[in-house]
């Protein structure tokens, strides 16, 4: 049986789901998020991590695959206001700061490992609304799918958007082909929309750009220097892909939106979902040796 799912005690419980066939081994860290903390093949790391943050409770990862809910990105200030009432929900939400319950596992034709967050008396105060996450992440071979499932479980229409934030280890970016299905993008901070021919300007000291209008489902970060090339898809509920980097460090950030930045107070690709309905979602991670 080349399929296994083992929990061992680091500073946080963490599950190692592996294909030993394929030498693909995925750790899963429910305590800090419910992240994806590390994924390598044939010894070769897909994410990047940065190992000071993780350990440290009191910061937000810098790694991984952290989860993003009920908001993705910032808020002016912090705040959003539903119902007449100021709420204050910090960058990218809430999700990847609370513990994550382990509630399946199966290792049958692949691993399967699902999580779940529930609303609680704390999360109530960021975001008035009663709701479950679940998320299961499929281990096969060199591919990993992650499905997701939005519960509302309160009485009431549950305004909100999600994302994952994947941190690519990319050593040398200028090694680096994308193939992201954009003609132009978005800059944070000026706003400003630029054509996009395919490739960005890595000697910047921050590149925080919006792709949306994507002509298909599927995007590519090929990394020449180790030889490997990571394909991404995405279900149709994502309607934003957000590139992320800083100069220096060895990550790239390639972020599938379900809608943009401040979307919980423009209205803009917002998911509004009914009392006792669910929406699904699926991103679907897949390594290729170039």
């Amino acid at each position: 049986m080349s399929f296994s799912i083992s929990a061992t005690q680091n500073q946080y419980i963490t599950y190692i789901l592996s294909d030993e066939s394929a030498l693909s081994r995925l750790e899963v860290v429910p305590e800090r998020g419910g992240m994806i903390a590390r994924w390598s093949i044939e010894g070769q790391d897909v994410f990047y991590l940065d190992e000071e943050r993780f350990a440290n409770p009191e910061l937000t990862v810098r790694g991984g695959v952290p989860i993003l809910f009920p908001i993705c990105g910032d808020l002016p200030d912090n705040v959003y206001v539903y119902d007449n009432k100021a709420y204050h929900l910090k960058q990218h939400g809430l999700a990847r700061n609370f513990p994550w319950e382990v509630i399946e596992q199966s290792t049958d034709s692949s691993c399967k490992l699902t999580l779940s967050l529930k609303s609680n008396e704390e999360t109530l105060k960021m975001y008035p609304f009663d709701f479950e996450l679940r998320l299961m992440y499929e281990l096969q071979g060199k591919n990993l799918k992650i499905y997701q499932e939005y519960i509302n479980k309160s009485d009431k229409v549950m305004p909100f958007s999600f994302g994952l934030h994947p941190y690519f280890l990319v050593k040398d970016k200028e090694q680096m082909v994308l193939d992201i299905p954009a003609s132009s993008y978005q800059v944070k901070d000026t706003k400003e929309i630029i054509p996009f021919d395919g490739s960005f300007d890595f000697r910047e000291e921050e590149i925080d750009v919006a792709l949306k209008s994507l002509k298909r489902p599927s995007a590519s970060i090929q990394d020449r220097a180790r030889g490997l090339k990571v394909n991404l898809k995405w279900s149709d509920e994502y309607s934003t892909m957000v590139f992320w980097t800083l100069k220096g460090k060895e990550y790239v950030c390639f972020e599938p939106w379900s809608a943009p930045r401040n979307a919980i107070s423009t209205g803009e690709s917002l998911t509004e979902l009914e009392p006792g309905a669910t929406c699904e979602a699926m991103v679907e991670i897949d390594v290729t040796s170039v």
